[in-house]
């Protein structure tokens, strides 16, 4: 019972829409821009403040980049429950596909550190998936 009252203690939903950026992208040097805008929701019971990223960005040859550092866009935000903070950012890869994934660590105002998954997400150029 005490996992299920911790779950919902300490709870970040993440969501994720893409966009290509075809103006800052070059396909015939395979270089491949994208745009992500990231919605963190605070849907536990504890305020909590997001200290560090961990990103794990895969194109479509299987070349992955790892990205670790603190807070995003520069900040550290801390989000009581029930509120939003709501990000843009981007990513380079070498092909027209590519997924992202990672976590967010967080820490809470009791001093509990918590992860919060990053669902995996495609990054891809329009019309070439169908």
């Amino acid at each position: 019972m005490a996992d299920i009252v911790s779950e919902a203690t300490y709870q970040i939903t993440v969501g994720v829409s893409t966009t290509y950026v075809e103006d800052q992208s070059q396909p015939e040097q395979n270089r491949y821009v994208f745009a992500y805008t990231v919605t963190l929701r605070n849907t536990g019971r504890t305020a909590a403040q997001l200290m560090t990223r961990h990103w794990i960005i895969t194109d479509a040859t299987g070349q992955v980049q790892e990205v670790r550092g603190d807070g995003v866009v520069g900040e550290q935000p801390r989000l009581e429950p029930g509120e939003s903070y709501r990000y843009t950012s981007g990513a380079v890869i070498e092909t027209p596909v590519g997924t992202m994934t990672g976590s967010y660590h967080m820490i809470a105002d009791d001093g509990v550190g918590f992860e919060a998954p990053i669902p995996m997400f495609r990054l891809s150029v329009p019309n070439v998936l169908h």
